[in-house]
C-alpha cells in the first residue's frame, strides 16, 4: 500500500483485522520464539497456577497486532517505535471449547486509527484497539496503549 501523509488526518482508521489463534499457533510460536512456559500449551498446568487456562504468549499477541500497521504501511522498516501495555492474556480453548469445533482457539481483534501526524518528522501514530474473548466469551481489552510510529 502506498500512504500519503497528506491525505491522512487524526482520527482516521487504517482497517480491522480479525486473527484467529489455536493452540497449534501457540506450539509453533513457542519452538519459533523458544519460550516453552507450559502456561502455553498445558491445560493442566495453566489451571494449576491459576489461569482459566492455556493463554497465548504475550509477545504472540503483541507481534500479531502489528502487523495491521505493517500491511497498511506496507513496509515492516517503516515502523519506528511500537510499544504496548499487556492487560488480559489471551485464553485459547482446545477443539472442546469456545472457538471453531475443528480447530478450537480464540480471535484477537485489532482496529487501528490514526492518532498523531508529524508532517516535519514524515511521521503518523498509529493507536491500536486489541481485544479478544475472555473465558466466558466477553470481549476484553487485552493490549492497551497500544501505539506504532510510522515513518511514511
Amino acid at each position: 500500500m502506498n500512504v500519503n501523509l497528506a491525505e491522512l488526518e487524526k482520527g482516521q482508521s487504517i482497517g480491522t483485522r480479525e486473527i484467529p489463534v489455536t493452540r497449534a499457533d501457540l506450539v509453533r510460536y513457542a519452538g519459533a520464539s523458544g519460550d516453552l512456559n507450559p502456561i502455553h500449551w498445558n491445560e493442566r498446568f495453566a489451571r494449576a497456577v491459576g489461569l482459566p487456562g492455556v493463554i497465548a504468549h504475550g509477545m504472540f499477541t503483541m507481534g500479531a497486532a502489528v502487523q495491521l500497521v505493517v500491511d497498511w504501511a506496507g513496509d515492516p522498516g517503516a515502523i519506528l517505535d511500537y510499544q504496548t501495555r499487556f492487560t488480559k492474556p489471551v485464553p485459547v480453548p482446545d477443539a472442546e471449547g469456545a472457538g471453531s469445533p475443528e480447530t478450537g482457539g480464540s480471535v484477537v481483534t485489532v482496529s487501528g486509527k490514526i492518532a498523531a501526524l508529524d508532517a516535519e518528522a514524515s511521521t503518523v501514530r498509529v493507536d491500536l484497539a486489541v481485544t479478544a474473548p475472555d473465558e466466558a466469551g466477553k470481549d476484553q481489552k487485552v493490549l492497551v496503549k497500544a501505539q506504532a510510529v510510522v515513518r511514511l
